[in-house]
């Protein structure tokens, strides 16, 4: 009858299988250059698992994903004299600081200031991505309604209009080297590097300009 030594420990199996993921975790935060910290829980094994005990030294590899992030399956294989593998689940925890909302916001609501903070959030499990850095949500406008602390994702967000229908601009028509300024009308909402029909106060021409900023556009002669 085969002694409890000559099988492999599920300890020795989680042991692996944490110091692997541990090893990929910190290369995989090097290389991107993110700081966080991060948790790593393997899953309990089946005490009625009998692997034979290996005369070589384990290997492991990240099966799925690509990235050790949120759900992932290591295989810890042996290649001794009596090879098996063996698949094991874990959950990786990434720790960074993400922007969320500080109230429910409304569809169509360009972010202010005070509509978010930055708190820890787990992004191993933030499947549509996230934000890290406030700026890169201020004075985007929101394509869809959210919650109270809800994590805001890139997906979210679409640039807002800086000139809206009606507002007054300045043409800005460009020749050579030369620039020439006129008043004009918006005659429709635009965002910075888009083509939006503006009316020239003086000759009541409808030209089409390119949106430049708040209040300006330009078109080339």
């Amino acid at each position: 009858m085969a002694q409890a030594e000559d099988f492999t420990a599920p300890e020795i199996l989680i042991g692996s299988t944490q110091g692997f993921l541990e090893f990929k975790v910190e290369d995989y935060l090097r290389n991107s250059g993110i700081d966080a910290r991060y948790e790593i829980e393997v899953a309990r094994l089946d005490p009625r698992l009998r692997l034979a005990q290996c005369d070589k030294d384990l290997s492991q590899s990240l099966e799925s994903p690509a990235q050790p992030l949120g759900r992932v399956t290591v295989q810890v294989r042996c290649d001794g004299s009596s090879p098996w593998t063996v698949y094991i689940p874990a959950t990786v925890h990434l720790y960074r600081q993400v922007v969320v909302t500080t109230q429910p916001l409304k569809r169509d609501h360009v972010i202010e200031p005070g509509d978010i903070s930055v708190v820890e959030r787990d992004v191993g499990q933030l499947s549509q991505g996230y934000l890290t850095e406030p700026d890169r949500a201020v004075g985007q406008k929101l394509k869809r309604p959210t919650t109270n602390d809800q994590v805001l994702a890139p997906v979210f967000l679409e640039q807002a209009a800086v000139v809206h229908k009606g507002d007054q601009v300045v043409i800005r028509a460009l020749t050579g080297s030369v620039t020439v300024a006129m008043q004009g009308e918006a005659l429709a909402d635009g965002v910075p590097g888009e083509q939006i029909r503006v009316r020239n106060l003086s000759s009541q021409r409808i030209i089409k300009a390119q949106v430049v900023e708040a209040g300006a556009v330009q078109v080339a002669l």
